[in-house]
């Protein structure tokens, strides 16, 4: 074999070279660089020899052109993510992030414990001395609404907690059921790490704390946010670590649950802030976080919370997903229903003899997460009967109500006040 050295090769004439003919094979020993200064067009690169394959070295930049697409031919692995979150047509993992849904009402005021109060699947869990009014409130300005939020869910403080006790804390909750974060894998040695953005106003500045809790196996994860401006939307992405320790039960109880902190007693505060996934220890829970209960003047308001597979920051994290009105209502419903009767309309009627039981089935919206606690409120109005009608029964698909006669003949029961309406609750 010969050897020709030369520092160029120059085509002979135009600006076209052609280096070797069809079915030779180009060699480019071991060691050697080869350096394209523009371009390179081909149909196909392929490893020289098994089947792996590099393209570049860590820290390149690899640049797509603007209409050029990527296809993933066949099966294809190795794109990345490809959870159902990643599709814009997918539901949101969090329900009514944006807060649109509240079917206990759209203000509760008098608040001294922990309870559901307006937009469904957000709780409050509160053991200060503190006085809230929670409401579901509607935007017409701001940077939240600009970015298409209309609601917000806001606690405002009437009477303040300017001294929590050690043990006294406050945090708004939401609750993911177990079989609802498979898709994390957490526990596993291919977990997944998660991102977690909002919108937040609140009239205290500083240190925020957002927490994931580990219901199923007692560990936490925190971090910390700042509040820059007063009474201001601000716009916050957090990330938090895969987690390879303590897979989470594919059921449908409480698996996971996303917690911001809004006040914590000094037994939430001595330690150093579990940023990192560890068995939960109460010390490490809300280090710097501010009390947003100290003052009258005091309230804090959320939306957009969503929850993503993987690390975004805000440039590249997906937009929300935005639901429908009823779709976002029918997911609530899961845990959460009320039935509002038609006003002064029978709900329920038969014919029997005095002392009978006459029962009435009814649905519900959609199947609940499990066996509901139900509840009749109001005194409805009832004809030959001996009171308000009464749960005989109820699962996951609907309930019936049972009323006993006080006279032969037709007999029924309908609402007459908005105040008299029935509710099923599966809440985690």
């Amino acid at each position: 074999m010969s050897t020709l050295n030369v520092d160029k090769v120059d085509p002979s004439t135009g600006t076209a070279l052609e280096l070797g003919t069809s079915g030779d094979t180009i060699t480019v020993p071991t060691g050697a660089g080869l350096t394209v200064v523009d371009e390179v067009k081909t149909n196909k690169v392929s490893p020289a020899t098994g089947t792996a394959f590099a393209l570049g070295d860590s820290g390149d930049t690899f640049t797509v052109p603007s209409g050029a697409t990527i296809v993933n031919s066949g099966t294809a692995t190795g794109f990345g993510i490809t959870s159902a979150s990643f599709l814009p047509t997918a539901a949101p993992l969090i329900i009514n992030g944006d807060m649109q849904v509240a079917q206990r009402g759209t203000s509760t005021t008098s608040i001294t414990a922990t309870g559901f109060h307006t937009c469904d699947r957000w709780k409050i869990e509160d053991s200060t001395d503190a006085t809230l009014t929670n409401t579901q409130e509607s935007l017409t300005s701001g940077d939240a609404f600009a970015d298409g939020f209309s609601k917000s869910i806001k606690y405002d403080v009437t009477t303040a907690d300017a001294s929590l006790g050690a043990s006294q804390y406050a945090f708004l909750r939401y609750n993911f059921e177990g079989q609802d974060m498979q898709l994390f894998k957490k526990g596993s040695s291919t977990a997944e790490t998660y991102t977690v953005s909002f919108w937040v106003k609140s009239t205290k500045t500083g240190t925020q704390i957002l927490e994931f809790w580990d219901t199923t196996n007692s560990r936490s994860c925190c971090k910390s946010y700042t509040i820059d401006t007063t009474d201001t939307w601000e716009y916050k992405v957090l990330n938090y670590p895969a987690d390879t320790t303590g897979a989470i039960a594919n059921t449908n109880a409480g698996g996971m649950g996303l917690f911001f902190w809004l006040c914590a007693g000094s037994n939430y505060t001595g330690g150093t802030l579990s940023t990192t996934w560890t068995a939960y220890s109460d010390t490490n829970r809300a280090v710097g976080q501010v009390n947003n209960f100290d003052s009258t003047s005091n309230n804090f308001e959320i939306t957009g919370v969503q929850l993503e597979v993987g690390t975004y920051t805000s440039s590249d994290l997906p937009p929300f997903r935005h639901e429908s009105y009823g779709d976002n209502l029918r997911r609530c419903q899961r845990y959460f229903c009320k039935i509002s009767p038609k006003l002064s309309s029978v709900t329920g009627r038969g014919y029997q003899a005095s002392g009978a039981v006459i029962t009435n089935r009814f649905q519900f919206a959609t199947v609940m997460r499990t066996e509901p606690t139900c509840a009749i409120a109001g005194t409805w109005n009832v004809t030959n009967l001996t009171g308000n009608p009464a749960f005989n029964s109820f699962d996951v698909s609907g309930f019936t109500l049972g009323a006993t006669t006080s006279g032969a003949g037709d007999a029924y029961y309908y609402p007459d006040g908005t105040d008299d309406y029935l509710t099923a609750s599966a809440e985690l």
